[in-house]
């Protein structure tokens, strides 16, 4: 069912609803971009991660968006890199993979003003990736530290209540999924889902005959709830 335009501008961060304690807000913020569509985005980076993982993936989380919300979402994914002139059309970029990414000189300062200017990234590692992007992002923020993000925090609960956090998709390790943040003040600009495998939840049914269904919409409302927290965060939205 299509929610009512007013569900997604009344939502209760928007309304001066409590936050998480707040990281130190950066001395001189830039000025927001404002993404002229909205539309999600695969990050393609260097250093020999599979940054293409899960095809299916993208295309049935932007049909979840268009089919559940009122968000004329663009129906195509888009595929750019940090140094693409169109990633400040982008307010959500998704990041995968199995393996290293390693990020160039001149990418850490363009993610970093990216994130400062109000754009949002979705990191979903899909087993094996957590060393490399923990290295790059400290990269990227140096004085900000990875942290849980609290379970009231309205990204659990913007469209959908999911009480528990982020679904644990995958066994992997057998560790618990954990969502990880980087907030810029009050903001949430990055989400970490950590022994999750959001990704995998989110391709065609069947993709992994032990997954059932059940976890396949868990990780589909999870993934709404992203997409609709990073466009109405955004400085101005």
């Amino acid at each position: 069912m299509r929610l009512p335009t007013l569900c997604l501008l009344t939502l209760p961060w928007l309304a001066g609803a409590a936050h998480p304690p707040a990281a130190p807000v950066d001395p001189a913020p830039l000025a927001p971009v404002y993404a002229p569509r909205l539309a999600v985005a695969r990050l393609q980076y260097d250093g020999g991660g599979d940054w293409y993982a899960n095809p299916s993936s993208l295309p049935n989380l932007i049909a979840a968006i268009r089919q559940r919300t009122t968000l004329d979402v663009d129906p195509k994914e888009a595929r750019i890199t940090l140094m693409d002139e169109r990633l400040w059309d982008y307010p959500f970029l998704h990041l995968t993979g199995h393996g290293n990414i390693r990020l160039t000189d001149a990418e850490v300062p363009r993610l970093r003003e990216y994130l400062l200017r109000g754009g949002f990234l979705h990191a979903d590692d899909n087993y094996g990736l957590d060393d490399s992007f923990r290295r790059e992002l400290k990269r990227v923020f140096p004085d900000r530290e990875l942290v849980d993000v609290p379970l009231r925090h309205p990204i659990y609960h913007a469209v959908y209540d999911l009480p528990q956090g982020v679904p644990k998709i995958h066994e992997h390790d057998g560790k618990p999924a954990r969502g990880l943040g980087i907030f810029i003040g009050n903001r949430l600009a990055v989400f970490y889902s950590y022994e999750s495998d959001l990704g995998n939840g989110w391709e065609d049914v069947g993709t992994y005959k032990d997954d059932p269904p059940e976890l396949h919409e868990q990780a589909l409302r999870m993934g709404v709830n992203l997409f609709v927290y990073a466009v109405t965060s955004r400085p101005g939205a």
